[in-house]
Protein backbone atom coordinates (compact mmCIF):
# COMPACT_ATOMS: atom_id res chain seq x y z
CA UNK A 1 0.00 0.00 0.00
CA UNK A 2 2.52 2.88 0.94
CA UNK A 3 4.42 1.95 -2.38
CA UNK A 4 1.43 2.24 -4.37
CA UNK A 5 0.93 5.46 -2.21
CA UNK A 6 4.55 6.87 -3.11
CA UNK A 7 4.76 5.38 -6.43
CA UNK A 8 1.05 7.55 -7.33
CA UNK A 9 2.64 10.63 -5.66
CA UNK A 10 6.07 10.72 -7.32
CA UNK A 11 4.21 10.10 -10.98
CA UNK A 12 2.01 13.11 -9.76
CA UNK A 13 4.96 14.97 -9.40
CA UNK A 14 6.19 14.01 -12.64
CA UNK A 15 3.55 15.08 -14.12
CA UNK A 16 3.34 18.59 -12.54
CA UNK A 17 6.84 19.41 -13.26
CA UNK A 18 6.38 18.01 -16.99
CA UNK A 19 3.15 20.28 -17.09
CA UNK A 20 5.50 23.50 -15.79
CA UNK A 21 8.13 23.09 -18.36
CA UNK A 22 5.71 22.75 -21.15
CA UNK A 23 4.55 25.77 -19.87
CA UNK A 24 7.57 27.65 -20.04
CA UNK A 25 8.24 26.56 -23.56
CA UNK A 26 5.27 27.73 -24.72
CA UNK A 27 5.69 31.01 -23.47
CA UNK A 28 9.16 31.04 -24.32
CA UNK A 29 7.85 30.64 -27.99
CA UNK A 30 5.55 33.12 -27.70
CA UNK A 31 7.66 35.79 -26.14
CA UNK A 32 10.20 35.27 -29.28
CA UNK A 33 8.04 35.08 -31.48
CA UNK A 34 6.48 38.50 -30.75
CA UNK A 35 10.64 40.05 -30.48
CA UNK A 36 10.61 38.83 -33.88
CA UNK A 37 7.44 40.34 -35.17
CA UNK A 38 8.21 44.19 -33.29
CA UNK A 39 12.30 43.94 -34.64
CA UNK A 40 12.62 41.43 -37.76
CA UNK A 41 15.74 41.20 -40.13
CA UNK A 42 16.71 44.37 -41.50
CA UNK A 43 20.10 43.64 -43.50
CA UNK A 44 21.98 41.53 -45.44
CA UNK A 45 23.34 37.79 -44.83
CA UNK A 46 26.55 36.37 -45.74
CA UNK A 47 27.46 32.65 -44.61
CA UNK A 48 31.21 31.04 -43.81
CA UNK A 49 32.62 28.45 -41.84
CA UNK A 50 29.24 27.61 -40.38
CA UNK A 51 28.29 30.85 -39.58
CA UNK A 52 24.98 33.21 -41.19
CA UNK A 53 25.98 36.55 -40.14
CA UNK A 54 23.39 39.23 -40.43
CA UNK A 55 25.09 43.06 -41.05
CA UNK A 56 23.66 46.15 -42.05
CA UNK A 57 25.65 49.12 -43.96
CA UNK A 58 24.91 52.63 -45.26
CA UNK A 59 27.26 55.50 -46.82
CA UNK A 60 30.17 54.83 -49.03
CA UNK A 61 34.26 55.17 -48.50
CA UNK A 62 36.20 54.25 -45.50
CA UNK A 63 35.02 51.11 -43.90
CA UNK A 64 33.96 50.78 -40.36
CA UNK A 65 32.59 47.63 -38.79
CA UNK A 66 30.71 48.00 -35.27
CA UNK A 67 30.56 45.26 -32.77
CA UNK A 68 28.09 44.78 -30.37
CA UNK A 69 28.38 44.29 -26.49
CA UNK A 70 27.34 41.37 -24.54
CA UNK A 71 23.28 40.41 -25.04
CA UNK A 72 23.17 43.27 -27.83
CA UNK A 73 22.58 43.78 -31.25
CA UNK A 74 23.47 45.62 -34.44
CA UNK A 75 20.72 48.31 -33.77
CA UNK A 76 23.01 49.46 -30.73
CA UNK A 77 24.87 51.46 -33.41
CA UNK A 78 22.39 51.38 -36.39
CA UNK A 79 19.87 53.21 -34.65
CA UNK A 80 22.10 55.22 -32.64
CA UNK A 81 25.10 56.53 -34.81
CA UNK A 82 24.40 55.95 -38.33
CA UNK A 83 22.84 58.99 -39.24
CA UNK A 84 25.27 60.95 -37.54
CA UNK A 85 28.13 60.42 -39.37
CA UNK A 86 28.90 62.37 -43.03
CA UNK A 87 29.96 61.61 -46.25
CA UNK A 88 33.01 59.58 -47.07
CA UNK A 89 32.38 56.12 -44.91
CA UNK A 90 30.95 52.55 -45.35
CA UNK A 91 29.26 52.03 -42.11
CA UNK A 92 28.43 48.30 -41.65
CA UNK A 93 27.38 46.52 -38.45
CA UNK A 94 26.77 43.48 -37.43
CA UNK A 95 25.23 41.10 -35.25
CA UNK A 96 28.13 39.30 -33.42
CA UNK A 97 27.54 35.19 -34.11
CA UNK A 98 24.05 34.27 -32.04
CA UNK A 99 23.11 37.47 -31.11
CA UNK A 100 19.88 39.22 -33.22
CA UNK A 101 19.86 37.58 -36.81
CA UNK A 102 23.36 35.49 -36.53
CA UNK A 103 23.37 32.35 -36.26
CA UNK A 104 26.98 30.69 -34.46
CA UNK A 105 28.45 27.43 -36.03
CA UNK A 106 27.68 24.51 -34.73
CA UNK A 107 30.07 23.70 -32.33
CA UNK A 108 31.82 27.17 -31.35
CA UNK A 109 32.93 27.78 -28.19
CA UNK A 110 32.37 31.83 -28.22
CA UNK A 111 36.07 32.64 -27.09
CA UNK A 112 37.64 35.57 -27.98
CA UNK A 113 40.13 34.15 -30.28
CA UNK A 114 37.32 32.42 -32.28
CA UNK A 115 34.98 35.39 -32.67
CA UNK A 116 38.49 37.63 -33.82
CA UNK A 117 39.05 34.85 -36.09
CA UNK A 118 35.41 35.60 -37.74
CA UNK A 119 35.63 39.31 -37.61
CA UNK A 120 38.51 38.73 -39.93
CA UNK A 121 36.34 36.11 -42.13
CA UNK A 122 33.51 38.79 -42.54
CA UNK A 123 35.99 41.47 -43.42
CA UNK A 124 37.38 39.49 -46.14
CA UNK A 125 34.12 38.21 -47.51
CA UNK A 126 32.64 41.72 -47.47
CA UNK A 127 36.03 42.68 -49.09
CA UNK A 128 36.69 45.66 -46.63
CA UNK A 129 40.10 47.13 -47.20
CA UNK A 130 41.70 47.55 -43.55
CA UNK A 131 38.55 48.76 -41.66
CA UNK A 132 38.65 50.80 -38.63
CA UNK A 133 36.71 48.78 -35.60
CA UNK A 134 34.58 50.01 -33.33
CA UNK A 135 33.97 47.90 -30.29
CA UNK A 136 31.46 48.52 -26.93
CA UNK A 137 31.85 46.73 -23.76
CA UNK A 138 31.93 42.81 -24.96
CA UNK A 139 33.11 44.46 -28.47
CA UNK A 140 35.81 46.38 -27.52
CA UNK A 141 37.54 43.19 -26.10
CA UNK A 142 36.71 41.16 -29.40
CA UNK A 143 38.35 44.27 -31.19
CA UNK A 144 41.30 43.84 -28.98
CA UNK A 145 41.79 40.48 -29.75
CA UNK A 146 41.61 41.16 -33.55
CA UNK A 147 44.09 43.82 -32.96
CA UNK A 148 46.69 41.78 -31.40
CA UNK A 149 45.85 38.24 -33.41
CA UNK A 150 45.11 39.69 -36.88
CA UNK A 151 46.43 43.48 -36.73
CA UNK A 152 47.08 43.92 -40.80
CA UNK A 153 43.53 42.91 -41.34
CA UNK A 154 42.12 46.27 -39.67
CA UNK A 155 43.46 50.05 -39.57
CA UNK A 156 43.09 50.93 -36.11
CA UNK A 157 40.49 50.51 -33.22
CA UNK A 158 37.85 52.73 -31.24
CA UNK A 159 36.56 51.19 -28.29
CA UNK A 160 33.23 52.28 -26.23
CA UNK A 161 33.83 51.18 -22.57
CA UNK A 162 35.54 48.09 -23.43
CA UNK A 163 35.76 45.12 -21.41
CA UNK A 164 39.52 45.10 -21.11
CA UNK A 165 40.28 43.51 -18.22
CA UNK A 166 39.66 39.75 -15.76
CA UNK A 167 37.90 40.83 -13.07
CA UNK A 168 35.01 38.79 -10.83
CA UNK A 169 32.83 41.52 -9.59
CA UNK A 170 32.06 41.87 -13.85
CA UNK A 171 30.84 38.01 -13.66
CA UNK A 172 29.11 38.32 -10.39
CA UNK A 173 26.72 41.20 -11.56
CA UNK A 174 26.14 38.95 -14.63
CA UNK A 175 25.86 35.34 -12.53
CA UNK A 176 22.69 34.35 -14.02
CA UNK A 177 24.37 34.21 -17.27
CA UNK A 178 27.43 32.01 -16.44
CA UNK A 179 26.39 28.62 -17.33
CA UNK A 180 29.55 26.35 -17.80
CA UNK A 181 27.21 23.26 -19.19
CA UNK A 182 26.56 23.27 -22.31
CA UNK A 183 23.19 21.41 -21.97
CA UNK A 184 22.11 23.04 -18.81
CA UNK A 185 22.85 26.48 -21.07
CA UNK A 186 20.65 24.88 -23.77
CA UNK A 187 17.83 23.70 -21.16
CA UNK A 188 17.59 26.70 -19.37
CA UNK A 189 17.80 28.95 -22.60
CA UNK A 190 14.48 27.11 -24.08
CA UNK A 191 12.48 27.07 -20.68
CA UNK A 192 13.21 29.21 -17.49
CA UNK A 193 15.74 32.45 -18.71
CA UNK A 194 13.01 34.21 -21.67
CA UNK A 195 9.99 34.36 -18.81
CA UNK A 196 12.16 35.01 -16.45
CA UNK A 197 14.13 38.10 -18.90
CA UNK A 198 10.69 39.20 -19.65
CA UNK A 199 9.96 39.76 -15.88
CA UNK A 200 13.15 41.56 -15.31
CA UNK A 201 13.81 43.82 -18.15
CA UNK A 202 12.87 46.57 -16.51
CA UNK A 203 15.66 46.70 -13.81
CA UNK A 204 18.02 45.31 -15.90
CA UNK A 205 18.02 48.49 -18.26
CA UNK A 206 18.12 50.48 -15.83
CA UNK A 207 21.01 49.06 -14.50
CA UNK A 208 22.78 49.23 -17.51
CA UNK A 209 21.86 52.55 -18.64
CA UNK A 210 22.58 54.08 -15.18
CA UNK A 211 23.07 56.96 -14.21
CA UNK A 212 21.24 57.88 -17.64
CA UNK A 213 17.48 56.54 -18.18
CA UNK A 214 16.36 53.91 -20.56
CA UNK A 215 15.84 55.55 -23.78
CA UNK A 216 12.13 55.18 -24.55
CA UNK A 217 12.18 53.13 -28.16
CA UNK A 218 15.12 51.23 -27.03
CA UNK A 219 12.58 47.88 -26.71
CA UNK A 220 12.22 48.20 -30.61
CA UNK A 221 14.09 50.63 -32.73
CA UNK A 222 16.74 50.08 -30.14
CA UNK A 223 16.81 46.46 -30.98
CA UNK A 224 16.11 45.04 -27.26
CA UNK A 225 13.57 42.88 -27.88
CA UNK A 226 15.54 40.71 -29.63
CA UNK A 227 17.31 39.64 -26.39
CA UNK A 228 14.14 37.84 -25.80
CA UNK A 229 15.02 34.93 -27.35
CA UNK A 230 16.37 31.49 -26.42
CA UNK A 231 19.25 31.32 -29.01
CA UNK A 232 20.09 34.67 -28.35
CA UNK A 233 20.12 33.80 -24.55
CA UNK A 234 21.81 30.80 -25.21
CA UNK A 235 24.61 33.11 -27.07
CA UNK A 236 24.90 35.72 -24.24
CA UNK A 237 25.55 33.10 -21.55
CA UNK A 238 28.21 31.53 -24.14
CA UNK A 239 30.20 34.65 -24.71
CA UNK A 240 29.87 34.97 -20.74
CA UNK A 241 31.43 31.68 -20.24
CA UNK A 242 34.29 32.23 -22.83
CA UNK A 243 35.38 35.82 -21.93
CA UNK A 244 36.88 33.73 -18.65
CA UNK A 245 38.89 31.45 -20.60
CA UNK A 246 40.79 34.22 -22.99
CA UNK A 247 40.63 37.36 -21.38
CA UNK A 248 43.21 37.17 -18.71
CA UNK A 249 45.72 36.18 -21.16
CA UNK A 250 44.77 38.55 -23.77
CA UNK A 251 45.49 40.98 -21.20
CA UNK A 252 49.32 40.14 -21.17
CA UNK A 253 49.13 41.36 -25.43
CA UNK A 254 48.05 44.64 -24.92
CA UNK A 255 51.57 46.17 -25.35
CA UNK A 256 52.11 44.29 -28.60
CA UNK A 257 48.81 46.57 -29.97
CA UNK A 258 50.60 48.48 -32.89
CA UNK A 259 47.56 49.97 -34.69
CA UNK A 260 45.88 53.48 -33.77
CA UNK A 261 43.64 52.96 -31.16
CA UNK A 262 41.38 55.15 -28.57
CA UNK A 263 38.87 54.46 -25.84
CA UNK A 264 35.95 56.66 -24.85
CA UNK A 265 34.69 55.99 -22.00
CA UNK A 266 32.08 57.36 -18.92
CA UNK A 267 33.27 57.92 -15.10
CA UNK A 268 29.75 56.84 -14.19
CA UNK A 269 29.30 53.57 -15.84
CA UNK A 270 27.99 50.78 -13.53
CA UNK A 271 28.76 47.52 -15.47
CA UNK A 272 32.13 47.66 -15.88
CA UNK A 273 34.09 50.95 -14.38
CA UNK A 274 36.47 53.05 -16.08
CA UNK A 275 39.36 52.56 -12.91
CA UNK A 276 39.56 49.46 -13.42
CA UNK A 277 38.81 48.16 -17.72
CA UNK A 278 39.90 51.98 -18.83
CA UNK A 279 42.34 53.79 -16.97
CA UNK A 280 45.16 51.33 -16.78
CA UNK A 281 44.93 51.05 -20.73
CA UNK A 282 46.85 54.60 -20.79
CA UNK A 283 49.99 52.47 -19.56
CA UNK A 284 49.39 49.52 -22.06
CA UNK A 285 48.73 50.46 -25.59
CA UNK A 286 51.31 53.56 -26.80
CA UNK A 287 49.50 56.45 -28.40
CA UNK A 288 46.36 55.86 -27.17
CA UNK A 289 43.55 58.43 -27.54
CA UNK A 290 41.48 58.31 -24.26
CA UNK A 291 38.28 60.42 -23.90
CA UNK A 292 36.94 60.39 -20.57
CA UNK A 293 32.67 61.88 -20.16
CA UNK A 294 31.83 62.97 -16.71
CA UNK A 295 29.33 61.42 -15.55
CA UNK A 296 28.03 59.13 -18.20
CA UNK A 297 26.97 55.51 -18.10
CA UNK A 298 27.86 52.13 -19.57
CA UNK A 299 25.78 53.10 -23.27
CA UNK A 300 27.38 56.39 -24.44
CA UNK A 301 25.90 55.76 -27.95
CA UNK A 302 22.63 56.52 -26.76
CA UNK A 303 23.21 58.94 -24.63
CA UNK A 304 26.00 61.16 -26.31
CA UNK A 305 25.81 60.18 -30.07
CA UNK A 306 27.38 62.94 -31.97
CA UNK A 307 30.08 63.00 -29.22
CA UNK A 308 30.72 59.22 -29.97
CA UNK A 309 30.70 60.18 -33.55
CA UNK A 310 33.20 62.90 -33.62
CA UNK A 311 35.92 60.51 -31.23
CA UNK A 312 34.91 57.74 -33.87
CA UNK A 313 35.83 60.11 -36.89
CA UNK A 314 39.02 61.49 -35.24
CA UNK A 315 40.28 57.89 -34.60
CA UNK A 316 39.50 56.89 -37.88
CA UNK A 317 41.30 59.92 -38.97
CA UNK A 318 44.29 58.33 -37.40
CA UNK A 319 44.20 55.28 -38.67
CA UNK A 320 42.93 55.60 -42.38
CA UNK A 321 45.78 57.96 -42.97
CA UNK A 322 48.44 55.04 -42.57
CA UNK A 323 45.88 52.93 -45.15
CA UNK A 324 47.57 53.31 -48.89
Amino acid sequence: MLISILSWLIGGVLVAAAVVVLGLMLATWRIAARAERLVPACGKFVEFDGNRIHYVEAGEGRPIVFLHGLGAQLHHFRHTLFGHFGAGYRLIALDRPGSGYSVRADGASGRLPEQAEMVRRFIGELGLERPLIVGHSLGGAVALALAVGHPAAISGIALLAPLTHLEERVRQKFDLLYIPSRLWRRVIAYTVAIPASLKYAEPTMKFIFAPQTVPEDYMIAGGGWLGLRPTHFHATSTDVVAVEEDLGRLEQHYGEIAVPAGILFGTEDRVIGIATHGEPMLDKINGLDFERIEGLGHMPQFVEPERVVAFIQRIAARAFAGVT
